[in-house]
């Protein structure tokens, strides 16, 4: 399995998940990453070994990794190299061909590329054209919604039946056992405030800007807190917006935490603001544990994971007022049979059912083959 690094996004997360639920069946998987930095950097499974190429990572530089993967491929000789993330799968195809390898490869878009794109500089601009002219040449080319796949054809010319929807794997027995963790931030205690929870790195991406706006309009009506996990460059800008506001006694960025779900389970309604998505793995975690969401209806991955708002509320991108009204009416009337209802339908994105579907739909036959065997 090929990515960038070991940064804590859900890429990193959902490949962790697919590695360990792999290596549990038998398979020995390699975890190939341009360089091991990141928050998720202690969190190899046991029986994954963890391949650092140690590419000094900057702007364009993680094209640096074609000949050490390549040289890789041929000396480790894989039967499956499967790559996650747009650029990485550009440079995975590239890689294959330098080897010589006779490797499966699969390549997963997990965003949305024309939004990714829009505004960029040259080498984001060309992409579309790279990814048109390469991924016909990997085995299985792989989309984590069916709106990625649409945009994925649309955006490059690509066929929209070669690409093929498997939707992330983000519910396992884990995720329950973390959730039950205790919880030492003082918001979260028995008679407090309800707490507004949203979870994702601090980047223009998931826009919690119109957030932490759309909170003020909340805060006004009734007595709540707002708490953000994650890092990134925004950080200085949304805590200058909170001080703005006059609300910086009652939001809280703690940083990136590695275990998010303790919190999702004690929090009173999750928020997913984004701008876009390629799928929304947060939503589906917050489900599992009962916990209301409330979306933007971004490109791509909500709107599929709440059936087009059957189980949580759906509101447009970026209007503060709409997300405001959303969390209020979630707040002051939890609807118990949809949070039910989002729980069951959490549990069709299980690791075993989605694996099974990695097994029929991207993975080779002969292994598709022995999985059958094994279960």
């Amino acid at each position: 399995m090929f990515w960038p690094t070991l940064a804590g996004g859900g890429v990193e997360r959902i490949g962790l998940r697919v590695a360990r639920a792999l290596s549990e069946k038998g398979y020995s998987v390699d975890i190939v990453v341009a360089n091991a930095r990141g928050e998720l950097a202690g969190g190899i499974p046991p029986g994954v070994s963890l391949v650092n190429l140690r590419i000094p990572l900057g702007s364009g530089r993680l094209f640096l990794c074609l000949f050490p993967l390549a040289q890789y491929l041929r000396t480790r000789r894989p039967d499956v190299l499967w790559s996650n993330m747009t650029e990485a799968n550009v440079i995975a195809i590239l890689a294959r061909m330098a080897a010589g390898s006779r490797c499966w490869l699969i390549v997963s878009e997990r965003n949305t590329l024309s939004v990714r794109i829009r505004g960029q500089n040259l080498r984001k601009r060309v992409l579309p054209f790279l990814v048109g002219r390469l991924y016909p040449l990997a085995d299985r080319i792989h989309a984590v919604s069916l709106g990625v796949a649409d945009d994925l054809a649309k955006t490059t010319g690509l066929p929209r039946e070669q690409i093929r929807v498997v939707y992330n794997p983000d519910v396992d027995a884990d995720l329950s056992i973390k959730a039950e963790e205790p919880v030492d931030h003082p918001w979260f205690a028995p008679g407090e405030p309800p707490v507004v929870l949203g979870v994702g790195r601090l980047v223009a991406q998931k826009d919690f800007p119109t957030l932490i706006r759309a909170f003020a309009l909340v805060h006004k009506e009734r007595p709540t807190r707002l708490v953000i996990l994650g890092e990134g460059e925004e950080r200085s800008k949304l805590e200058a917006l909170a001080r703005e506001l006059g609300l910086e006694q009652d939001i809280d960025l703690p940083g990136f935490v590695e275990n998010p779900y303790k919190y999702m389970k004690r929090a009173a309604v999750f928020v997913l603001s984004s701008r876009w998505e390629g799928f929304g793995n947060v939503l589906v975690e917050a489900m599992a544990l009962g916990t209301p969401v409330v979306s933007t209806d971004c490109p791509n991955g909500p709107a599929e994971i709440l059936e087009n708002g059957k189980w949580g509320e759906l509101v447009p991108v970026g209007e503060t007022q709409s997300l405001a009204s959303a969390v209020l009416r979630t707040l002051d009337r939890v609807d118990v049979v949809r949070v039910k209802g989002a729980a069951e339908r959490a549990d069709q994105f299980r690791v075993e059912s989605i694996i099974r579907e990695y097994f029929c739909a991207l993975f080779p036959e002969r292994l598709e083959y022995v999985y059958r065997r094994q279960t």
